[in-house]
This record gives C-alpha cells, sequence and structure tokens, in this order.
C-alpha cells in the first residue's frame, strides 16, 4: 500500500495480508481487546470495590486528596451517602473516558502522531492501573486511567480507517468489525476474569490483572509498530466551507445525538446501580458456586457479538422486501428494548426477596440487543450525514454524549439509596419511555430534515 487516495497525511507501510485484510488491522484488534479487557475488568469491579471497601472508614482516611475532592462534589450535589458517592465517582470517571479522545486526537494530530499518542496512553493506563493497588493513590489511578484512555482511544480507532483507501468502503466496514469484535471479546472476558480475582483472591488482585493485560495491549501494538500508518507532517486536507444546508444538519444531528442520551443513561446503569442491586437483591449462589456479580457485564457485550451476523442478516432480508427501518427507527427501537430490559428488573424487584439469576441476565441479554440497534446505528448515521470538513468533530460529539450520560448516571446513582428498588428501576423506564418517545414524535421531521432516504 502506498499514500491513501484523499488522504495523503497518511502513510500505510507496505505488509502482507491475513484472512483478506491488513496485518496491521489484526494487531490494532488484538490491542484493542487487551485495552477493553482491562477497562472492562476495572469497571466490573470499581463501584463494588469503593462501595464494598474503599469508601468505609479505616480505608477513605487514607486517600490522598480525597477530602477535598468530597468536599467539591458535595458543594456541586449535596451530601451523599457511601453508595451516592460512589456512583458519582463512577459516573465522572466513566464519562471522562470519553471527553478526553477528543483532546487526545487534537495532540496526536497537532504534536505527537497517532502511533506515539496510542503507546503513551496505553502506559498511563497501565500506570493508572497499577496505582488502582493502593488506597492512597486511588484519585491519581484515575486520573491517570482518563489521561491515558484520552490518548489511546480515538486514536487507535482512527488508525483502523487508514489502511483503506476513502472508496474502499467495503473494505473499512470489514475492518471495523474485525475491530469492533476484538473490543466485544475484551469486553466479555474482563469482567470474568478480573471479577473472579477480585472474589477469590482479593479487590487489588482484579485490578492488578486488568495491569498485566493492559501491559499485554501495549506489548501487541508495539509488536505491530512497523505496519501502522503513519502521518506526513504539514499536509493539510481542505474542504468546503459550510454551507447554511450543513449547519442545519449538523443541529439536526446534535439533536439526534442528545435524544439518544436516554437511551445511553439506562444502558450504561448495568455497570452501576444494577450491579449492587445484583449483589443484594438476587440469589447468586448456583450449585455451591457464588456467581461473582462482575460476570453480568459480560452478557450483554457477549449477546452483541453473538447477533450480529443474524440481525444484519435480518437487516437485508428487510432491505430486499423493502422493509428495513430507518436509522431513526432502528435506534427508537433500541430504546424500546432497552425499557424492556429495566421492566425485568422492576417486575423482579415487585416480587420481593432474591431475585433469581434469570432476571439480571434477561436484562442484559436485552441490553445487548437494544446496543446493536442503537449505538453501531448512530455511528454510521453521524459518519455518513456530517460534512466532510467537520466529520471528524461531529463522531467526537458522539462520545461527548457518553460523557454526558455517565454523569447524569453517577447523579441518579445517588438516588439508589433514597429510593426503594421498585421505584428506581421505574424511573429508569420513565426515563426510556420518555426518550422513546421524543425520538418517534421528531423521527419525520428529522429525517426530512437530514434528506434521509
Amino acid at each position: 500500500m502506498g499514500i491513501l487516495p484523499n488522504e495523503q497525511a497518511t502513510r500505510v507501510p507496505a505488509q502482507g495480508r491475513l484472512l483478506g485484510e491488513p496485518v496491521g488491522l489484526w494487531f490494532l484488534a488484538f490491542t484493542e481487546a487487551w485495552e477493553r479487557f482491562s477497562y472492562y475488568g476495572m469497571t466490573g469491579i470499581l463501584v463494588l470495590y469503593m462501595q464494598q471497601s474503599l469508601l468505609l472508614p479505616g480505608h477513605v482516611g487514607h486517600i490522598a486528596g480525597f477530602g477535598g475532592f468530597r468536599a467539591t462534589l458535595e458543594g456541586v450535589f449535596g451530601p451523599m451517602s457511601t453508595m451516592a458517592l460512589a456512583s458519582q465517582i463512577y459516573g465522572l470517571y466513566a464519562g471522562f473516558m470519553y471527553f478526553t479522545p477528543m483532546f487526545g486526537g487534537m495532540i496526536a494530530d497537532r504534536l505527537i502522531g497517532r502511533r506515539a499518542a496510542v503507546m503513551t496512553g496505553a502506559l498511563l493506563m497501565s500506570a493508572g492501573h497499577v496505582a488502582m493497588a493502593f488506597d492512597q493513590s486511588f484519585l491519581l489511578a484515575l486520573a491517570l486511567l482518563v489521561v491515558g484512555c484520552g490518548l489511546l482511544k480515538g486514536n487507535i480507532s482512527a488508525q483502523v480507517g487508514q489502511f483503506y483507501p476513502v472508496e474502499d468502503a467495503d473494505g473499512r466496514t470489514r475492518g471495523f468489525a474485525i475491530f469492533s469484535v476484538g473490543i466485544n471479546v475484551g469486553a466479555v472476558v474482563g469482567p470474568l476474569a478480573c471479577g473472579l480475582l477480585a472474589q477469590v483472591y482479593g479487590w487489588h488482585a482484579g485490578f492488578g490483572a486488568a495491569g498485566l493485560l493492559m501491559l499485554i495491549g501495549l506489548a501487541t501494538y508495539m509488536a505491530g509498530f512497523r505496519f501502522m500508518p503513519t502521518q506526513a507532517k504539514g499536509v493539510r486536507e481542505s474542504h468546503a466551507p459550510l454551507t447554511a444546508a450543513d449547519w442545519r444538519k449538523l443541529a439536526l444531528l446534535i439533536l439526534v445525538i442528545v435524544l439518544t442520551c436516554f437511551q445511553s443513561v439506562i444502558y450504561y446503569q448495568n455497570t452501576d446501580a444494577a450491579l449492587v442491586w445484583i449483589d443484594g437483591h438476587v440469589d447468586l449462589d448456583f450449585f455451591g458456586f457464588h456467581v461473582p456479580v462482575a460476570w453480568f457485564n459480560s452478557i450483554d457485550p457477549f449477546t452483541s457479538i453473538v447477533l450480529v451476523p443474524p440481525l444484519l442478516a435480518w437487516w437485508k432480508r428487510q432491505n430486499e422486501r423493502g422493509r428495513e427501518p430507518s436509522e431513526l427507527a432502528k435506534i427508537a427501537t433500541g430504546v424500546w428494548i432497552a425499557v424492556a430490559a429495566n421492566i425485568v428488573l422492576l417486575i423482579a424487584a415487585l416480587g420481593g426477596g432474591r431475585a433469581p439469576v434469570i432476571a439480571p441476565i434477561m436484562y442484559d441479554v436485552l441490553l445487548g440487543i437494544g446496543f446493536l440497534y442503537y449505538w453501531p446505528t448512530l455511528l454510521a448515521l453521524v459518519s455518513r450525514v456530517a460534512p466532510p470538513k467537520v466529520n471528524s468533530t461531529m463522531m467526537g460529539v458522539v462520545f461527548l454524549s457518553l460523557f454526558v450520560s455517565y454523569n447524569i448516571i453517577g447523579w441518579l446513582g445517588g438516588f439508589y439509596g433514597r429510593m426503594t428498588p421498585t421505584e428506581f428501576w421505574a424511573m429508569n423506564v420513565a426515563i426510556g419511555v420518555a426518550g422513546a418517545l421524543l425520538l418517534m414524535l421528531l423521527r419525520r421531521p428529522i429525517e426530512r430534515g437530514l434528506e434521509l432516504g
């Protein structure tokens, strides 16, 4: 491969192919799998670790700088219980994980390049996982992980597309599909491994495993370093100025992104309050084995992996019959499926006592299906409709919606201790229903404005 058409700033080293795709793509996919393995492994135990250990007397006083940090949070959100504080910290951490990639991309483009940014990010994230082994460095650990993710996440994803010419749409689709499988494999295995280690050997064993996995990810990237695309300095891509029609489309796309926050809030609750509810209200003993709570975070990404081929086949069949839903209709369908998932927990909470383990399993399976309908569809819509001059910026805006959503999740988690589980899950159902109804109400005007066929 030489310089890609319309991407003169990109140079791809000559390389062989594996299963028909560039060798470098496979190194990126495996690197991302290890990185997501470490990330989801950690987040699978983070809230429970804070609630059950770190934020309790005897531990919380050891955290460097925590007094001022807590005072700042309570100055904004008011006094918080341990559960509310754990939820708020988690919401801020997870939210900023999706806020910093925009700046990481700017640093890569203007200063150090994508390859250096990815390696620096991986090193910082590894250091962050190591710092999680000590109470004193908890806040430092979160900061290192957030900054490291900002440098790694967007830049490693951008490198996937650099392997394919602009006109090779099918090739790019295959490349991102392979890359996404790596993400979901890490999301499945991470909570399983780190959750089990945390249960058997203690919290820090789980965090230590996440750090080791991140180092393996760095080693994988370095092994494939010679295959990675580079950017020629001093080259700028030019586009025509935005027209009035472009600005209208941008406004409508932002509206769609805002509306999907309803879905994101009730979907990603499965990594926050849902884990606490499962721990306290679900019978987790299975033939003498106590199922680690973190394992439930592997169900929805596993569902997303397994159901991709049949769902694509289903959409293709619908398309052949002229019945495939529009992009906005698919997004709305995803919201309704997430609502159904939360109704499962609402019904389980209404029963009182210990709920059967099938309830959270059904909950996460439905969330995995809903995710396939709304998140990839949203990315595809923005990528296709946003004007070339601001296409990358708008993709960053999509991830900013997760920043907003995670902070709302952290705030909502504060209500968990003040509500009954029934009231809490009913509130989440209501949030999802509101989002679905707004999408249905505004769908036609938005589609006309975006000139969607």
